[in-house]
């Protein structure tokens, strides 16, 4: 059977959500054809011959894209049945369906996601049964040199991606994991991960993106990979996002983890106000916050946190000491701009949605945004909201460098107030990051 599998926005990373569907798909002896839309166009021809066209959802913005995509195929090939799978499609099942998807997979998707192509399951499905990992195929995709590259040190080099375990044990409010894995995770075997690292690396891969939703819901397994990773290439590097919470509890880790090649951590800070930490459930406190970022410094591990600056209980004066925090903890060209401009998203069955306070300022579902739309009690913070979200991508644009996007949107909120003291800081070509400006 042909089918086509559909990527549309993968964070710039050649999309591991296709080459792992493309492996058990091939096993089973469909003929598979992998198209990443945010490389190259939707193939017409093979789209004309599938029978099925299936869909990876794993984020927002790669679903709002599919809906468009979901129409051109459909007007190709109006026979073809449409599947989505990935963790935002078992959230947004309804919407998805008035566009013509009859299943929508969400969790361990790849065995569910063979039984829709050949016809057994269908409607909104999570599947969340160990499976047994095939290594993922990646032979139709682009080329990894068509992807985001990581920068380190005036060098560029090829990045891979891939993923050492997928849900968590977590259950912050405002992640769209967990209305899925509802506190779950589930490791891929080493071998599985080691063969995917290997063939990434003949393929030209020197850095490692680890996508897991948290590196150290299982530090022991986290460990055995990137030893054995480091022990067969000593020269490779990686990234992983690991909690703050994690990060304090394994701190005896992190020299170790620099040691087998750790350039950066990402880790979804997202406040530095504890009364919105404790909205969020994320398990630490701006003061852990602080201890981590010493902790990676200590290791020599750069840290590169994640925000949500913009929620329904920020004031300007909270976004000020937002900033006034990254420029004293020396952290301005670690945080990637769009991280100072991003207002919370509600996304079908997030848990915020369970508080009163969230409740009372939400004014409706907007299924064409795949959200909860809501108003923040002072209306000039949605004007600063939208005006830094707009500021940041024109600058980006322009190539502007973050610490001259940081300056900007410092004017922009404080007006005439002077920076903070210590914004004359490291130039950020010393600091580790890969070059795609998105993250939602």
């Amino acid at each position: 059977m042909r089918v086509v599998l559909v990527s549309t926005y993968d964070l710039g990373h050649q999309p591991f959500g296709l080459a792992s569907a493309a492996a058990w798909l091939r096993e089973r002896g469909h003929d598979v054809i992998c198209a990443d839309l945010a490389v190259n166009p939707l193939p017409s021809l093979a789209v004309r011959e599938a029978a099925v066209v299936a869909f990876h959802l794993p984020m927002h913005t790669a679903t709002r894209l599919a809906v468009d995509a979901i129409a051109k195929v459909k007007l190709l090939n109006p026979a073809a049945r449409l599947i989505a799978f990935g963790l935002y499609a078992p959230l947004n099942a309804a919407y998805l369906g008035e566009h013509g998807v009859d299943t929508a997979i969400g969790g361990e998707f790849e065995a569910a996601l063979m039984e829709a192509v050949e016809g057994r399951v269908s409607g909104r499905l999570v599947a969340l049964d160990r499976l047994d990992f095939r290594v993922p195929d990646r032979d139709s995709l682009p080329a990894l040199t068509r992807y985001s590259r990581l920068h380190v040190a005036g060098e560029s080099r090829v990045a891979g991606y891939t993923e050492a375990s997928r849900g968590c044990k977590h259950l912050c409010r405002h992640c769209p994991v967990v209305p899925v894995y509802e506190g779950r995770f589930r490791v891929v075997p080493v071998a599985v991960v080691m063969e995917d690292i290997r063939r990434q690396v003949a393929a030209g891969a020197r850095h490692i993106t680890f996508g897991d939703p948290d590196f150290f819901n299982g530090p022991a397994h986290a460990m055995r990979i990137v030893e054995t990773m480091h022990r067969e290439f000593p020269a490779l590097s990686f990234d992983a996002t690991i909690k703050v919470e994690h990060l304090l509890a394994q701190r005896r880790l992190l020299p170790a983890l620099r040691g087998n090649g750790c350039l950066f951590v990402t880790s979804a800070v997202e406040a530095v106000d504890d009364a919105i930490l404790a909205r969020f459930e994320k398990g630490h406190t701006r003061a852990d916050f602080v201890e981590a970022v010493h902790l990676c410094r200590s290791a020599s591990l750069t840290l590169a946190p994640t925000f949500v600056p913009f929620t329904p209980w920020t004031a300007r004066e909270g976004y000020l000491d937002l900033l006034r925090a990254l420029a004293e903890l020396d952290l301005i060209d670690h945080t990637a701009p769009v991280q100072l401009a991003l207002r919370l998203l509600l996304p079908a069955g997030s848990r915020l949605l369970e508080l009163e306070e969230v409740k009372a300022v939400v004014t409706g579902f907007d299924p064409p945004a795949l959200l909860h739309r809501w108003r923040h009690a002072a209306p000039e913070m949605d004007r600063l909201a939208g005006a830094a979200l707009r500021l940041v991508s024109d600058l980006q644009k322009k190539h502007a460098t973050r610490r001259q996007i940081f300056e900007a949107l410092w004017r922009l909120a404080a007006e005439d107030a002077p920076l903070p003291e210590n914004f004359d800081l490291v130039p950020r070509a010393a600091v580790p990051y890969l070059d795609e400006p998105w993250y939602c």
